[in-house]
């Protein structure tokens, strides 16, 4: 059902700043800058290898990463993983006992259909479903 870590997510104060860090981190530049008016945040993506990193700004206070900054600090907020059919996905892994955070998947960063799953459920780590929007 889960096919490959499609990305990590990690929370930051400042964006601009962090794209520094992680160039010199990673030795190479992110690829897309891109703002999630439905999650209140402006991302940017990093790719290493088959590995992206996903970097998260808050754009107002009460975006969901603004208040995990604010309980835990800056660090990682969660792992994405690509699904072939999120719809189905969710259905199997909430027969499974898993409480969904979302109802129907939503329209997330780098084109993708997203749907997060409760951190309780996974040993404190937030996951994050995602498939390409076709």
């Amino acid at each position: 059902m889960l096919n490959k870590v499609e990305h990590i997510g990690i929370a930051v104060k400042n964006l601009d700043a962090a794209n520094s860090l992680y160039a010199t981190l990673l030795g190479v530049a992110h690829y897309k800058i891109e703002t999630v008016e439905s999650e209140q945040v402006r991302t940017s993506f990093f790719k290493v290898g088959d590995t992206k990193i996903e970097l998260l700004e808050a754009l107002s206070d009460t975006s969901a990463i603004a208040t995990f900054i604010a309980k835990r600090g800056e660090g990682m907020h969660h792992i994405a993983y690509d699904v072939s059919d999120i719809h189905l996905a969710m259905q199997q892994l909430s027969a499974d006992g898993f409480r969904l955070l979302n109802e129907q998947p939503k329209r997330g960063a780098d084109n993708k259909w997203v749907c997060f799953i409760h951190p309780k459920d996974c040993n404190g780590v937030l996951i994050e479903l995602c498939q390409s929007i076709s």
